[in-house]
């Protein structure tokens, strides 16, 4: 935002036929005929526009096993966003289930049964083969679809059998990973991140006042987790991180950094997920939309700069690599579209930096982003934001950055005055985005004082299980910008009181 001062659906649609695919393959030894070590029964229990309830059964042929681990590779796309009955993991087309602490053990002829919810496009082809500690299964079948088709996905996560548990959500803030398209935690269950901005620490420091605008003790913390939040994202500045001395020595460098170091320790101890963000960048840029002719992060530029913010995330990632519950955003808004002349140019810059079209400082893009934090050896979740102010998703899958830790999702920012901001826009360029990777709404809001934009936006995201973030917690006057807040007690504005009750009503 430019300043004033448990499973739901993955995607609805019409009806479509179902196929409850079974498949037989009779695996032999060399020579005589043995019987397989293991049988997979593979069928598609529900199926809708775009997604698919699946169930597996294992059985266990051959001498007792503590510990498996199934293997098998979609043929056509397919992307697992949540499973239960065991871990489930997916590297590409390949996809492995091992078991969880309650079902480790298999014994000769024992069966584990586990079940997923996954995404399709154009066809819903089944697996092939599947292995059971990498040794190949026979596949058995057929079984019998429902005989009426439902017209549209499941709104909660399938009854579990009594003997596949889901699995358990950490207690407090999680080290979230990527799982198909959901956020998952340590063990393997499905996290949406829920909550606030809290602005102050990207504009505070540079304009000389401060760090935080506003009090960041316990109580004002506190305040957001009685929302019922579950996140805070937190917008920094790269100038004040890396101590340059353009900014006042008391809130710069060390100071800065410690202050950071310490509102995210409370935000941890109250059991919320801390979302570090880069808002205001170093770079001179005049050119269309420019918020400001100043060189220093004194506004949101058009792209991060190659001189520092990579150094900036080198930093950062450094502080916080070693607990993944911290997550890294790397750049709050950027727009080079509103600088360079095609959208191949832009997404081009955005993803590679380097010298882009209208922008006179060199760019660092955000590989050179996701490549400074990797470096550092930080495994955390990694958020990446789209083009047109973080609006436009159009084409972030076809640009999207390599990320070795498999630990990347899209961040995406909303307002009443945005481009993208009906349903019509979000089924066409977000639902397909969605359905492959993570997406995280870091920021929505509207400039009415009211909340009836908002509640259109969270009612698609909850329909999807997705996830967002109000703007912002501030006591800002909200006729100029989105305040959520008259007081850092909690107390809301018309605006907060929309996303307060809605947070509460999710966990009640």
């Amino acid at each position: 935002m430019r300043h004033p001062p448990r499973l739901t659906a993955l995607l609805a649609g019409a009806a479509v036929t179902l196929a409850s695919t079974a498949l037989a393959v009779v695996g032999t030894a060399s020579g005589a005929a043995a019987a397989p070590v293991c049988t997979v029964e593979y069928s598609v229990t529900n199926q809708w526009t775009g997604g698919f309830q699946g169930a597996l059964t294992v059985t266990n042929n051959s001498t007792a096993l503590n510990g498996w681990s199934l293997g098998f590779s979609f043929p056509a796309g397919q992307q697992v966003g949540q499973g239960w009955g065991g871990k489930w993991s997916q590297s590409g087309a390949a996809v492995t289930v091992t078991n969880e602490s309650w079902n480790a053990q298999l014994g000769a002829g024992a069966k584990a049964t586990t079940g997923f919810i996954a995404s399709w496009t154009g066809t819903n082809t089944a697996p092939a083969a599947f292995t059971l500690g990498g040794v190949p299964c026979t596949l058995d079948g057929p079984t019998t679809p429902p005989t009426t088709p439902p017209t549209t996905p499941p709104t909660t996560p399938p009854t579990t059998p009594p003997t596949s548990p889901p699995p358990t959500p950490v207690t407090g803030a999680p080290e979230l990973s990527v799982t198909g398209n959901k956020f998952t935690d340590q063990n393997g269950a499905v996290r949406r991140l829920l909550g606030v901005n809290r602005s102050g620490g990207e504009f505070m420091c540079v304009q000389g006042y401060g760090i935080w605008d506003g009090p960041a003790d316990d109580a004002s913390v506190r305040a957001i987790a009685d929302w019922k939040a579950n996140t805070v994202r937190i917008p920094l500045n790269e100038e004040c991180w890396l101590g340059l001395d353009n900014v006042k020595p008391e809130y710069r460098g060390a100071n800065y950094v410690d202050a950071v170091k310490d509102l995210v320790t409370k935000v941890l101890a109250h059991g919320m997920t801390p979302v570090v963000e880069l808002h205001w960048t170093h770079g001179q840029y005049t050119g269309n939309s420019a918020g400001c002719a100043d060189v220093h992060a004194t506004c949101q530029k058009p792209m991060p700069n190659a001189q520092y913010t990579p150094a900036f995330w080198t930093s950062v990632a450094n502080t916080f690599k070693n607990d993944r519950r911290v997550v890294l955003d790397l750049f709050n808004e950027p727009y080079p579209d509103r600088a360079t002349s095609t959208a191949t140019q832009a997404w081009t810059c955005w993803r590679d930096g380097g010298t882009c079209p209208g922008i006179g400082y060199e760019v660092a893009g955000m590989q050179d982003l996701v490549d400074a934090v990797r470096a550092t050896g930080a495994k955390n979740l990694v958020l990446v934001p789209g083009l047109a102010y973080s609006n436009d998703l159009s084409q972030w899958l076809t640009y999207r950055p390599t990320d070795p830790a498999a630990n990347l999702a899209a961040a995406w920012h909303v307002y009443n005055f945005n481009t993208c901001a009906d349903e019509t826009c979000w089924n066409n360029t977000l639902a397909p985005v969605a359905a492959q990777v993570p997406l995280l709404a870091g920021e929505i809001g509207e400039n009415t004082c009211g909340h009836a934009f908002i509640d259109r936006v969270m009612k698609w995201f909850d329909d999807r299980g997705l996830s967002y973030l109000g703007w912002t917690w501030n006591t800002w006057n909200c006729n100029s910008g989105p305040a959520l807040i008259t007081s850092y007690d909690g107390t809301p504005t018309a605006f907060g009181t929309g996303l307060r009750d809605h947070l509460r009503a999710l966990t009640s």
